[in-house]
């Protein structure tokens, strides 16, 4: 479920739309959780469909790297794009977090190499530090600057007013999480 502080809204050619703050998000604010209507396709099942729903399916979903299924949000959340300098990380949680505050009418971004996708991704974000390609490497060089930012961002998680936290199933494991840092899944490549 997306954060309720949030609309979609038409950000521009070529990109379409986008997901924008209706207020500020402050840094540490959960952004964004896997929820109950979220669909969970097997990949040998969206590889058996035909070329249109593969189409959408590499457009609007993300890949779960620990079972390989896809997912398919069910609301604005599939509208969330790419940024090389994005404003909001996950991090081996099934939510996303703001790395940084977000302003009202900003546009909520992720860095779609934190999803393992298997294919280039031609990047259009426009940020100075543009990668141009978005590659499933990306996380050899990218990983500890997204972690270093996520750790920071998991700081102020019980700083800031969290409306999705009721919907965190493993609060447990967060919670280990911000004790010891060490201990957060992230982005670490074996």
């Amino acid at each position: 479920m997306i954060h309720p502080h949030t609309r979609l809204a038409h950000i521009g050619e070529p990109i379409g739309f986008g997901v924008v703050a209706t207020r500020p998000i402050p840094k540490g604010t959960i952004v964004w959780v896997r929820d109950p209507l979220d669909q969970r396709i097997p990949r040998d099942q969206a590889r058996s469909l035909g070329p249109l729903f593969r189409d959408a399916l590499r457009h609007y979903t993300f890949w779960e790297v620990e079972r390989g299924d896809l997912i398919l949000c069910w609301d604005h959340a599939r509208y969330v794009n790419h940024s090389c300098e994005a404003n909001c990380l996950g991090g081996g949680f099934e939510f996303e977090i703001a790395v940084r505050d977000i302003e009202p009418g900003e546009e909520l971004t992720d860095d779609y190499a934190t999803f393992g996708y298997a294919s280039e991704l031609p990047c259009q974000c426009g940020a100075p530090t543009c990668r141009g390609l978005v590659k499933r490497s990306d996380a050899m060089e990218m990983g500890p600057v997204w972690d270093a930012r996520l750790i920071a961002a998991m700081a102020r998680l019980s700083a800031v007013e969290q409306p999705l936290w009721p919907l965190v199933e493993d609060k447990a494991r967060v919670d280990q999480a911000l004790r010891d840092p060490r201990k957060t899944p992230l982005h670490r490549v074996a």
